[in-house]
């Protein structure tokens, strides 16, 4: 990796001691072998927030505008992360994301693609399961809280509270024949309920669960 990939992961752990943050769940990652994590979308300091808080080196499957910014491109492709062109289907991302597992790495999504503005779950895009059914990878659900709060320069003296919840890994259903847009379509809620199992009721939106009504 890149000498900046190192300094960035201790900026952004050192600035992570001025907010209460904690990570739970540390012991559900799988120490090897290809793996999908899933994660709700509140802030730009999503990534890097994830990078520092699971065990696994990841690559990112960030949105194409990212990158057109030579210094914010380089800083996103120093946590490796790799473009995908958002509304379309981008075969060229979903190669990319193939390889990843193929070569027994972990690849984070975030399935809303996009951010929440109201911090609830948005309606979510179907590249994540589309991927985790083609590829039959396991699927790490992974919700956060509180990243939505770095807005401004005043999180510096409310020391917010970042939380990092991450569930135990799953499997999509396996089908049988071509994959239809209904099986699609279920996998991608199936995803998302599993997202919502680990956050607060209030960031839950349309994805409510029993165990958070």
């Amino acid at each position: 990796m890149p000498w900046f990939y190192h300094l960035a992961r201790a900026i952004v752990r050192g600035l992570l001691l001025l907010t209460r943050w904690q990570v739970k769940g540390k012991e559900n990652i799988p120490d090897q072998g290809p793996l999908i994590i899933v994660a709700n979308h509140l802030s730009l300091a999503d990534p890097p927030v994830l990078n520092v808080s699971l065990t696994r080196k990841v690559i990112f499957m960030a949105k194409e505008e990212l990158f057109r910014h030579k210094i914010a491109g380089y800083f996103i492709r120093s946590f490796g992360a790799f473009p995908v062109h958002r509304g379309q289907l981008d075969r060229e991302a979903l190669r990319q994301a193939r390889k990843v597992l193929d070569e027994g790495l972990a690849l984070v999504m975030f399935p809303e693609g996009m951010r929440s503005r109201s911090r609830k779950l948005r309606p979510a895009l179907p590249g994540a399961a589309l991927i985790a059914s083609r590829s039959g990878a396991p699927i790490l659900p992974v919700g956060i809280a509180g990243t939505e709060k770095f807005k401004n320069i005043t999180w510096l003296f409310r020391r917010p509270c970042i939380t990092v919840n991450i569930g135990r890994p799953f499997y999509l259903p396996q089908v049988n024949g071509k994959l239809t847009k209904a099986e699609l379509n279920r996998f991608t809620d199936l995803i998302m309920e599993h997202i919502a199992e680990l956050l607060p009721e209030e960031y839950c939106g349309e994805y409510q669960t029993k165990e958070n009504r």
